[in-house]
C-alpha cells in the first residue's frame, strides 16, 4: 500500500472522530426543560389560602362574641357575688338579746328577708313546738320555694311563705332553707331554744 493511501485512510478516521466529538458536545450541552420548576415558579392561586382568607372576618367576629358574652358573664357573676355578700355581711340575727352567727342561704327568700329588714328590725315573738323547734309569723308572706328535707338543730328555714323556724332538733317536711346557725351544738341549741318562748330580731347593719 502506498504512503498516499495510508494516510487518506488516517485522516478519514480523524475527520470521523472529530464529528462524533462534536456531535456528543453539542447533545451534552442540551438540557432537558424541567417543566416541574416552571410550573412551581408560575404563581398559581391556592383555593385553600382564598377560602381562609374570607373565613378570617368570620372567626374574627365569632372571637369577638366570645369575649364579649363571657366579659358580660363574669359581670353577672360579679354582680351576684356582692349582692350575696352584702346579705351575709349586713343581715344579723338575734335570739332575745343574742347576736347568732348565721350562714344565710343565696335565694330569693333571703334576699326578701333582708329588704324587709332594712325597713325596719323584724320581731317575731316565737313558741316552742313538738319539742324540736321554735316558730313565729313574718308577718307578711315573701318568696318561697319548698322542697322536701329533713332538717338538723340550727337550721333556720321559712314554712308556709309566712312563718320562720328555726330547729333545736330534727323534722322532715317541705320547707325553704334560709340559714343555719353557726358555732352552736346541738345540746347549746337546745338550752338557747328549748327552755321556753323566745323573741327573734332579724335586722340589717346600719
Amino acid at each position: 500500500m502506498s504512503l498516499e493511501k495510508i494516510f487518506y485512510k488516517k485522516k478519514c478516521r480523524a475527520w470521523i472522530i472529530l464529528c462524533l466529538l462534536v456531535v456528543f458536545t453539542v447533545t451534552g450541552c442540551r438540557k432537558p426543560v424541567n417543566t416541574e420548576s416552571v410550573s412551581e415558579a408560575v404563581s398559581i392561586p391556592n383555593k385553600d389560602n382564598e377560602e381562609m382568607t374570607q373565613a378570617r372576618p368570620e372567626l374574627e367576629e365569632a372571637r369577638n362574641i366570645d369575649t364579649a358574652t363571657m366579659e358580660s358573664s363574669k359581670s353577672e357573676e360579679s354582680m351576684t357575688d356582692s349582692e350575696e355578700r352584702l346579705v351575709e355581711n349586713t343581715l344579723k340575727l338575734f335570739i332575745n338579746d343574742e347576736e347568732i352567727p348565721v350562714t344565710w342561704e343565696e335565694n330569693e327568700s333571703v334576699k326578701a328577708v333582708n329588704n324587709l329588714a332594712e325597713s325596719s328590725p323584724i320581731i317575731i315573738d316565737m313558741s316552742m313546738y313538738g319539742g324540736f323547734e321554735q316558730v313565729g309569723s313574718i308577718g307578711q308572706s315573701i318568696p318561697r320555694n319548698d322542697k322536701q328535707m329533713t332538717t338538723s338543730a340550727g337550721d333556720i328555714v321559712l314554712y308556709s311563705g309566712n312563718q320562720l323556724v328555726v330547729f333545736y332538733g330534727s323534722n322532715s317536711w317541705a320547707y325553704t332553707k334560709l340559714g343555719h346557725i353557726d358555732n352552736k351544738s346541738e345540746e347549746e341549741l337546745g338550752r338557747l331554744l328549748g327552755s321556753g318562748n323566745v323573741t327573734i330580731t332579724v335586722s340589717v347593719n346600719e
